[in-house]
């Protein structure tokens, strides 16, 4: 028994000895692993921006979905997207096989009825003379008045219906509404064309503005004709603009007001679908309490969950679980999890995770 209890004690010790070395061997492996470099941001009151800003999207100012009242197949489409047009330039032709049948039909009515009309016209003319000599009783004269009104008339509703054809042929037709670019093409020859669905996009090129959400906090501040920078994130270029409009509700919006800015024209590259930061050249109503703003840039994402690394007294990379507020631009506020006098995490040339050593550039 003494021997069986002393194997079992040796074997219990070397298990232990075997697993501690394993321990300090995981230790020095994590603690002599690949260092990340790394740039860190600093946050304090200089990054509250004391002006209001607001996100929102480019747009073409003058844009234009194209689409027919006419039901038919696409017999041709004569630009591709990227192409300039030019006002009244033919875009896309569907078929008018039946179009063209009703014009036949009301070609021959109006041939019809202006034979009519000239024959009454001329009995007319014929029966007031003679009323006006007395061979001509009133009853005659009545009835030939009113068989010429009625001939007139028939003739006026046959040309009205060959306009109203006439205008249809515009929505088998279609042409460019105005001098610009084909941005966008739905539909391809052979394809059934259905009223109201669209056929092709066409804007004008460097004339844009941007639509911007503004809390209704800050709304009444801003003023139609106030001059704002706008910053073009893709491009971090900032591009002068004009406020032409400011919305007076916000019943469809979810209580953001929507405000219009004209861009003026300039050689940035910039496309129709870029997000821009509007910056108003008006302070915030509170601007006393300190505010942590941290680029959307850094933000880690796991499930519902929103964080940001940071430095520990060690040089290794900490993962902060944050609860967040409004967004300003590229910048997202921070409700709790992060002070305002600490440094965060916006790049790193290698993967991050907790304990990670990062050096900072």
């Amino acid at each position: 028994m003494k021997n069986r209890y002393t194997i079992f004690t040796i074997f219990t010790l070397s298990l232990l000895v075997i697993s501690c070395g394993n321990k300090k061997e995981k230790t020095t492996a994590i603690n002599n692993g690949p260092t990340v470099a790394v740039t860190l941001n600093a946050i304090n009151e200089e990054n509250t921006n004391p002006f209001i800003t607001a996100s929102g999207k480019i747009e073409a100012a003058n844009s234009a979905n194209l689409s027919t009242r006419m039901m038919g197949f696409v017999k041709k489409i004569y630009v591709k997207v990227g192409d300039k047009v030019n006002k009244g330039q033919l875009l896309i032709a569907i078929n008018n096989s039946d179009l063209q049948a009703k014009l036949a039909q009301v070609n021959a009515s109006i041939t019809e009825a202006t034979a009519a009309f000239n024959n009454a016209e001329k009995d007319y003319t014929r029966f007031k003379n003679l009323f006006a000599d007395g061979s001509a009783s009133q009853k005659e004269m009545d009835d030939i008045a009113a068989h010429y009104t009625m001939a007139k008339a028939r003739l006026e509703a046959a040309k009205q219906m060959k306009n109203e054809i006439q205008a249809q042929f515009a929505y088998v037709n279609i042409r460019a509404p105005f001098n610009g670019i084909v941005t966008n093409k739905f539909i391809k020859v052979g394809d059934m064309a259905n009223p109201g669905m669209p056929l092709l996009s066409v804007e004008t090129p460097k004339l844009f503005q941007v639509t911007a959400m503004v809390p209704e906090s800050e709304i009444s501040k801003i003023k139609t004709g106030t001059k704002v920078a706008v910053l073009v994130k893709s491009l971090n270029k900032t591009i002068a603009g004009e406020v032409t409009e400011v919305s007076t509700s916000a019943q469809n919006t979810g209580g953001q007001y929507l405000v219009k800015i004209v861009l003026d024209e300039t050689n940035v590259p910039i496309l129709s679908g870029m997000y821009a930061t509007v910056q108003f050249p008006v302070e915030k109503t509170n601007t006393t309490s300190s505010m942590v703003l941290v680029s959307t840039e850094a933000l880690v994402h796991n499930g519902e969950l929103t964080g940001v690394y940071t430095v520990s007294q060690n040089n290794t990379a900490i993962l902060r679980w944050l609860r967040l507020g409004r967004n300003f631009g590229d910048k997202v506020e921070v409700l709790s999890g992060l002070n305002a006098d600490e440094k965060y995490i916006v790049k790193a040339n290698g993967k991050l995770f907790n304990g990670v050593k990062v050096s900072i550039q």
